[in-house]
């Protein structure tokens, strides 16, 4: 990508898309263009092909997709599926059609089958049945990663498609309704504290493994993989390192300093029981993460003590 040319950031007002664009313009990318889902509906077709006529951008980035966590994935599935199939339809298609240089497209970790030996290799994915709590959100990224091979496989567009691990960092989602599992521990530890509770209640038995990527070393990734990668495989990108969820939440709770107790609500689900990716094929071409999981915690912590965001 040359710094005079013209990128636009689907979803930059994101956790990942504003780490997207921070980065971009980090590197001397000024030619970013950008638009809030008021301004454009991706859901439309017809108003996606329109922008793609009227600004012509060489390079996207598709980083726009309805998230959420266990709770919110079970509750609107239906909304979970159509949303990201129609954002990410409309996109690719638009980006073929004008032909631009290069689209990435944001997969997630969450799509491989639950039961995946591990670490997760790329080739993991469809070899098993999907974690049902989030099944409709891992089909339509699916279709996504398929639709960006399928158009390289049948017209040569050069569309890569990446799978981050989990995600946290500045402008992550801490609604306790939507949020994902780091996120909302932070809140829920926040508020204890400054309620002055005596016990905080973490989902599930935190017997879980994960793995925990900051934003901003994802975002980095990106960038790298616009200049250097342009295979038809998907590529992991994550810090190939996890732990379980209790040991994540005792760390958040030193953090923030709650004292209290941590209880397990063993009713609620635990979701996959491990999730580690395989990231030997991004380190091979010279990218590793940077962020250590406590420094990121810290830092998100301080960003959401700072921001509007704290409730």
């Amino acid at each position: 990508m040359e710094h005079n040319e013209r990128i636009y950031v689907a979803g930059h007002q994101g956790m990942v898309g504003s780490a997207i664009v921070r980065q971009l313009q980090k590197a001397g990318y000024e030619q970013l263009i950008m638009r809030t889902s008021r301004e454009l509906d991706l859901r439309s077709q017809k108003a996606v092909d329109q922008f793609f006529a009227d600004q012509k951008p060489d390079y996207v980035i598709v980083a726009a997709a309805k998230v959420g966590g266990i709770g919110a994935n079970s509750t609107y599935p239906a909304e979970f599926i159509y949303d990201n199939i129609m954002i990410e339809a409309n996109l690719i298609h638009a980006a073929h059609q004008w032909r631009v240089k290069k689209l990435l497209f944001l997969g997630s970790s969450c799509i491989y089958p639950k039961f995946c030996p591990q670490p997760i290799k790329e080739e993991y994915l469809l070899s098993g049945f999907l974690e049902s709590t989030n099944e409709a959100y891992a089909i339509a990224k699916i279709a996504g990663i398929k639709l960006c091979q399928y158009y390289k496989q049948q017209y040569g567009d050069n569309f890569i498609s990446v799978m981050p691990t989990n995600l946290y960092g500045i402008n992550d989602n801490f609604d306790l309704e939507t949020s994902h599992v780091l996120p909302a521990l932070i809140r829920k530890f926040h508020d204890a504290k400054e309620t002055g509770a005596d016990k905080v209640i973490v989902w599930g038995t935190g017997k879980p493994r994960r793995e925990f990527l900051y934003v901003d070393d994802l975002a980095e990734a990106c960038c790298f993989l616009m200049q250097n990668y342009e295979s038809n495989h998907i590529i992991n990108i994550g810090t190939g390192k996890d732990l379980p969820i209790r040991e994540l939440a005792e760390m958040i709770r030193e953090i923030v300093g709650f004292a209290g107790d941590i209880v397990y609500d063993a009713t609620k689900p635990d979701g996959t029981p491990v999730k580690l990716l395989d990231v030997s094929r991004i380190n091979q071409l010279g990218w590793q993460a940077k962020t250590p999981l406590r420094a990121g915690i810290e830092k998100t912590y301080t960003w959401y003590t700072r921001s509007d965001v704290c409730y």
